[in-house]
């Protein structure tokens, strides 16, 4: 089992998302739910491929972190 990172974004009318560690593995979807399940399904085409065509599989290296950062005139 491998594990990816995603990074979602909301735009106006719906979600995108992508995988840093599998350049062109990109899903969309109209609610949360279904970016996500649109995207394990991406996932698992994009490295299927990789396999077929024989490409080395990647190890994820992506890491995501928040960082708090104070701004002034700010109420936090």
């Amino acid at each position: 089992m491998s594990r990816f990172l995603i990074i979602i974004e909301q735009g106006s009318n719906n979600y995108s998302a992508y995988v840093p560690d599998l350049p062109g593995c990109i899903a969309t979807g109209r609610t949360l739910e279904e970016v996500k399940a649109n995207m394990e399904q991406a996932i698992k085409l994009h490295i299927e491929g990789m396999m077929e065509d024989r490409e080395p599989l990647p190890v994820s290296h992506s890491i995501a972190e928040y960082l708090d950062i104070p701004v002034p005139g700010s109420a936090a």
